[in-house]
This record gives C-alpha cells, structure tokens and sequence, in this order.
C-alpha cells in the first residue's frame, strides 16, 4: 500500500524546478523523493487547488500560483491508496474525485461501518467481511481485479503508509525552504491540510 498522488503536466512550468513525469499518472509519495519530484507534487496540488481561487490573487507569478492552494478553506489533494498484490500483480488504485485527504476512511473499513468507496471510473471499493478485507478494483466491471488481504495485514499495510505521508511532509517543507521561502509556513500548513495531516507531521522529529 501506497500513498499515491495524481500528477499534473508539467509542461511549461518554469516557476521551481520539476521531474518529467507521465502527466495523470500516479506519484508514489515518500521521503525518498527526489527534489525535483518533489516539486512535481507540489506543483500538482497547487495546479489542482487553483480553481479555488477567489480574488485578491497576488499580481506575480509565484503568488499567483501558490494562491489558491494557500487560500482554500479545503485544500485537496487528488489521488489515494494504491495496493498491489504483489503475488498476482493486481492493482487496486483510486479512481476519479478521490483526494489523499480521504485516507482516513480506510480506517472505516477496518473499525467503523466496514466499508468505502474510494473514487470513480474505476469504481473502487472496500469491504470488511470477518478477519478479512476485499479491495474491488472496480465495481462496474464483472471481470475486474480483486485483491483479499487480512485485516491485520491491511493494518499494517496502513500504518506504514501514514509512515510514508508523514516522511514527505517533512521532505516537502524542507523543500520549500530551499525553493519557497518566502511561503513555506502557509506551504506547510496547506500540504498538511490537503493529505489530512497534522501539520505536526512536516516536522522531522528531533534526534
């Protein structure tokens, strides 16, 4: 299991440095990112909040960008939780209009209700029967992947994907040391925010 992130376009960027990544593909988020992939999730996240700009935006580009991202009142993040089977190579991957903000609700399938949505177009879907879990990769399709994992298993598999968020986080805000710092803090705060974070969590711990 996988925090993944829905990447954006890179093309044309010019405002910090960024990876040439498949445009809509998924980005693995972790602290072993590269800085220039680092800048490509930032980038995405940005791009994708940018709708949620009112007025007031700031006349240069930088500002401009980080704007909407900075402003939201629900800043979001589209992607989710990717699990791969790794001894049939199925993948269940989030579908349309779901958001790494959401990765909670796996914790509804394993404590509360025993079961989510997670998207559309694929249809993704968890259910909890018993001691087990079974990870639909698309409910509209009869012939679509299913992936069985034990509910102890997906525990764990949770757990170190938390792990995984908390890593880029902290990655991220030294990042935007480096490139952004004139906007870090807000940077910080609204990326914790868009991956249902606290902010805590962009904090390496002390040694």
């Amino acid at each position: 299991m996988h925090p993944v992130l829905e990447a954006a376009a890179p093309d044309g960027f010019a405002l910090w440095p960024v990876a040439l990544v498949e445009p809509y593909g998924f980005l693995p988020l972790s602290g072993e990112l590269t800085p220039y992939e680092v800048g490509t999730a930032l980038m995405s996240i940005a791009a994708y909040n940018d709708p949620a700009a009112g007025s007031g935006r700031p006349a240069d580009p930088l500002g401009s960008f980080l704007h909407g991202l900075l402003t939201a009142e629900d800043a979001l993040a589209p992607g989710g939780m990717r699990v791969t089977d790794s001894s049939t190579g199925a993948a269940f991957l989030p579908g349309c209009c779901n958001g790494l903000e959401e990765w909670r609700d796996w914790c509804e399938v394993l404590d509360g209700g025993g079961s989510a949505g997670f998207g559309h177009d694929p249809d993704a879907y968890a259910e909890r029967f018993g001691g087990t879990v079974r990870l639909t990769a698309d409910t509209g399709r009869g012939d679509g992947p299913v992936i069985e994992v034990p509910v102890s298993e997906l525990r764990r598999l949770l757990e170190g994907a938390e792990r995984d968020l908390a890593a880029f986080l902290a990655l991220a805000d030294g990042w935007a040391s480096r490139y952004l710092p004139g906007h870090a803090a807000p940077v910080r705060s609204a990326l914790a925010h868009a991956l249902g974070m606290p902010e805590s969590a962009a904090s390496p711990p002390l040694p």
